[in-house]
Parts: structure tokens; sequence; C-alpha cells
């Protein structure tokens, strides 16, 4: 087997391409770096006579993946939060019947149903938080109201149990 540093050295200018026409200059060095110490990892167990180069794309392509899903769930800066004043008041002044039937939901379906409804965050928003899809998000969010209003007495319901 040949050492690791001419692997390097060989196909090292190759990966780099590689990484940077997938993730754009900025993050190419770090995809280059997280793909050859995970080859350095494999390298021993790689069999003989396997195609190196098109092994190396294989784990730049998969790092590229990595810093991709990496970058997407940082937060991105902005110059001033945007206030959004509540209009209920603090959860435990809310019916308690209602506040322990959020509590029993699970908890993606929670936060979707909280996020959405109650702090007005768009559904593309709340994926990025949980870190799905936005139709996972509206799935969550969905579930729960559908779980909410079959637990949840709505007020003409409490009318007529009341009387």
């Amino acid at each position: 087997m040949r050492p690791f540093e001419e692997i390097v050295t060989e196909y090292g200018p190759m990966v780099l391409r590689v990484c940077r026409a997938v993730l754009g200059p900025q993050d190419a060095e770090d995809a280059w770096s997280e793909t050859f110490l995970a080859a350095l990892k494999a390298y021993p167990d790689l069999p003989p006579g396997a195609n190196v180069e098109a092994w190396l794309v294989t784990v730049a392509h998969r790092k590229a993946i990595d810093v991709t899903r990496a970058s997407a769930r940082r937060p991105v800066p902005v110059e001033a939060l945007p206030e959004r004043p509540s209009r209920v008041g603090r959860p435990e002044e809310w019916d308690g019947d209602l506040w322990r039937a959020l509590g029993a939901l699970p908890v993606r379906q929670r936060q979707a149903v909280v996020y959405h409804y109650l702090a007005g965050l768009p559904y593309k928003e709340i994926a990025a938080l949980h870190g799905g899809s936005t139709d996972a998000a509206r799935r969550a969010a969905a579930d729960g109201i559908k779980t909410l209003r079959t637990t949840y007495p709505r007020p003409a319901e409490q009318r007529e149990v009341a009387r």
C-alpha cells in the first residue's frame, strides 16, 4: 500500500477542486481537510486495487454535504432582532386545560404549534430551528392541532358541559 502522503500529494488538488465546485471557495478548504482526515482513518482498510480517486471523491462529496448541513443550521447574523410582543401574557396565565393539552403533545408537535401559532414564525423558520424540512414542520403543527382539537374542548362544548 502506498504511503498516505503520496495519496494526498497526488489527489489533493483534485479533491480541492471538487470541494470548491460543490461549496464555493469559503468552505472548500475545511471540507478538503475533513476529507483527508476521514480518508486517513479509513485508508488502512481500503481494499488493494481500489480506485483511490473515486473513493476520495466520494469522501469529499460526503464531507461537502456535512459542511452544507452544518452551515444551514448556523444562525444568520442580523442587525436587530424583531420585537414580537406577546398578546396573551404568560403561559401560566392561560387556561390550565390548554396548558396541560399542549404539554401532552410530543416535543416536535408542541414546538411547531407554539412557534407557528403563538410566536407567528413561518414554517421555514421552524424547520431551521428543528433542523428538518418545511414540510415536516408543517406536518408536526398540523398533527399537534389535530390532537389538540380532539383533547381540548372548544368554547361551545365547554358551555354545553356547564349547563
